[in-house]
């Protein structure tokens, strides 16, 4: 329920967003001169509510083809990030036996079974339903771990989709993108008006006050953009819960019937974690140990306070007491 509760507030937030755009615009555009030749902004709510209801349809179906084009293609978009392909049986029956082994245990529908050609140690769950449902793994894990290790890797991936925790949390990153995109969009269209807007050679003082302005508009809506999309990141952090994690781990023990087999891979794969081509955070999410290396600069301590995984630590202390 607080997760649905969740995805509800991001189309809100957006739409909030809108008017406050316009808001701010109408504000800092409409203006009067006092006795002194002061500038005196005004800021009439009829004349902001009437934009905004009229641009409150074409958000909605922007938005909504946005989101139905990015929720179909998103298994595409994150094969083409990561660079996976399918695994059939035939290349390595090993892992593929794995796979079907634990569904018929627990009696779910074999998700897709690709591979990343890539040295260092992940895996991952995707999909938002039955025919696209997929778990990645990497040819470094492959490699690394032994078949108990391998079994609860997959276990543990096997129980986010049954929990449905990978539609959840794309469907929260598609969210992200758009806000994202949005904020970009808006800055370049207001730098793109300040320069360009009337196509005119001469500029007197009202217009050089004028352009002035604008700079200060932009950098409101540019600083309120960023805000909002770092508040979306937070939500979208939030939304695949440590406690989800946690889960995943007690169901993908529970499911391979050996929780020290997990524990031992989660200690193997904290040591490389990650793809080497991919520095993507929204793909990061996904991964069963997040690589702390995307995380490192001036937002890395913030960054961990919202993260979506638990301490590795922690998580192999909880599995080692069983």
């Amino acid at each position: 329920m607080k997760s649905a509760l969740l995805l509800l507030m991001f189309p809100l937030i957006i739409l909030a967003t809108v008017w406050v755009f316009i808001a701010l615009v109408s504000y800092f555009s409409t203006y009067t001169y006092d006795a002194y030749g002061n500038m005196v902004n005004h800021f009439m709510p009829e004349v902001v509510n009437g934009y905004f209801v009229t641009t409150i349809p074409w958000v909605i179906i922007g938005v909504g083809v946005w989101f139905l084009i990015a929720y179909f293609a998103n298994t595409a978009m994150i094969q083409h990030a990561t660079g996976a392909r399918p695994l059939s049986r035939k290349e390595n029956p090993r892992v593929y036996n794995i796979v079907e082994n634990l569904c018929m245990s627990c009696g779910m529908d074999m998700p897709k079974v690709n591979v990343i050609d890539d040295p260092q140690l992940n895996a991952f769950a995707s999909g938002i339903n039955k025919q696209t449902y997929t778990v990645t793994v990497t040819t470094g894990l492959m490699k690394l771990l032994n078949d108990d290790e391998l079994a609860g890797v997959i276990a543990h991936e096997l129980t986010h989709i049954r929990n449905r925790d990978t539609r959840l949390l794309i469907t929260s990153i598609i969210f992200v993108g758009i806000v994202s995109a949005l904020m970009s969009m808006t800055v370049r269209m207001m730098y793109h008006m300040m320069w360009f807007g009337d196509g005119s050679s001469r500029r007197d003082d009202n217009e050089g006050k004028g352009n002035g302005l604008s700079m200060m508009v932009i950098m409101l809506i540019g600083l309120l953009c960023s805000a909002v999309a770092y508040f979306f990141t937070l939500l979208t952090r939030f939304a695949i819960s440590r406690k989800r994690e946690y889960m995943a781990d007690a169901g993908g023990a529970e499911l391979c019937g050996n929780p020290r087999a997990l524990a031992s891979a989660l200690r193997k794969i904290s040591g490389d974690p990650g793809l080497g081509h991919v520095d993507r955070e929204d793909i990061a999410q996904l991964y069963i140990i997040h690589p702390q290396a995307l995380s490192q600069g001036v937002m890395s301590f913030v960054n961990s306070l919202f993260s979506t995984h638990p301490s590795t630590e922690e998580r192999i202390r909880i599995l080692e007491q069983f």
